[in-house]
């Protein structure tokens, strides 16, 4: 059970990095020095960026419980 929420916990965390990154720039910051304060033609759309923010809300969600259950399992091992 341990070995699938740690596997759980690493898929869900590469997922949100990804996630995190494919959001647009809002200004200033990090996202400025790498070009991300660039103004696009090809940006996407509000409907896009908002269900982007939705399933990043969701995988942070989903992250943050496989650590509180990964948490509760060890310290049930132990």
């Amino acid at each position: 059970m341990v070995l699938g929420f740690s596997i759980a916990l690493i898929v869900f965390s590469l997922l949100l990095m990804l996630l995190v990154l494919m959001h647009k720039g809002k200004g200033g910051g990090l996202s400025d020095m790498f070009g991300g304060g660039m103004q696009s033609s090809v940006g996407g759309s509000s409907v896009a960026e908002r269900n982007l923010d939705r399933i990043t809300v969701v995988i942070g969600l989903l992250w943050l419980a496989c650590i509180v259950v990964l948490g509760l399992l060890m310290k049930a091992n132990h």
